[in-house]
């Protein structure tokens, strides 16, 4: 689809690279010829995940474990990335926090949770290799927000309200800092089933899967693969004069009903009280 060196030489952080949706966007820019920088909070995940890529696509690899809700812990990630590659020239914000839960059971703490990973996380890291793209004469910022960023969906309003956050902050900075050389770009992916997050969002037993595919005009999920390809194009410079611009990717989705998670109101009470139990209990 893409020439092999379409990345080629430039260094890329991908916050939340060790699994899921982040490791297979870090595995295909690292197929097109990037460094990657990869960071979560588990360092034996962001090693495997770092083996693997690498066995793969030969790329140049640094693992940190970051907890993106602390400013100095991304300093410091920020400046290990720059003291081994010389620059950066992109940071993939794909780190998140999620689970479904009626909003009239949340806690202050549970809501502030999802808020700090998604948006202050996203904030902390935008600020830190922001300015290192301003003091060498631009770089890309990519997103992934959701397409409930800009309709609101019920059962995940921590997400929303912090997803919806991060589209503006997008916005704001493609206009604000464009005169750096900046692109701030976003991605709305609809339903990608991944290993962990789909294990939090989607309750067993309920059918809801197979609502959810119905809801999608194209009758299918997106393939990790497909997201990837378009990750990959926003962070190229052929796509330079891409800014501001969120792209939805979700087959069709969100204008077939807007709030991917609207159908949990089906779910029995009983079932939400085992959700929460088991929550807990893994805490």
């Amino acid at each position: 689809m893409f020439k092999n060196n379409l990345l080629a030489n430039k260094t890329i952080i991908i916050t939340g690279g060790g699994s899921g949706l982040g490791k297979s966007m870090a595995t295909r820019f690292g197929e097109l010829g990037a460094n990657l920088v990869l960071t979560s909070r588990r360092q034996e995940v962001l090693d495997e995940a770092a083996r693997e890529i690498n066995n793969q696509t030969g790329s140049e690899i640094l693992t940190v474990a970051t907890d993106i809700r602390h400013s100095d812990q991304v300093g410091d990630m920020v400046q290990q990335a720059v003291d081994k590659f010389g620059k950066i020239d992109g940071l993939l914000n794909n780190a998140a926090g999620n689970f479904i839960s009626p909003t009239e059971k949340l806690s202050e703490n549970a809501f502030r949770t999802i808020l700090d990973i998604v948006l202050v996380g996203t904030f902390n890291c935008t600020q830190a290799a922001g300015k290192v793209m301003r003091d060498s004469g631009g770089g890309v910022i990519l997103n992934i927000v959701t397409t409930y960023a800009f309709t609101g969906s019920g059962y995940v309003v921590p997400s929303a309200c912090a997803k919806a956050g991060v589209l503006a902050m997008t916005r704001s900075l493609a206009v604000e800092w464009a005169k750096y050389g900046i692109r701030s770009n976003a991605i709305a992916p609809g339903p990608f089933p991944t290993k962990g997050a789909w294990k939090r969002l989607v309750p067993p037993g309920l059918n809801i899967e197979k609502k959810m595919i119905e809801r999608v005009p194209l009758k299918r999920f997106g393939e990790h693969e497909e997201l990837a390809n378009l990750a990959s194009y926003l962070m190229a410079d052929e796509s330079g004069y891409m800014n501001g611009e969120v792209v939805t990717m979700d087959g069709g989705e969100w204008l077939k009903g807007a709030g991917q998670f609207n159908s949990l109101e089906k779910i029995p009470n009983l079932a939400w009280k085992a959700m929460d139990y088991a929550r807990k209990k893994k805490k």
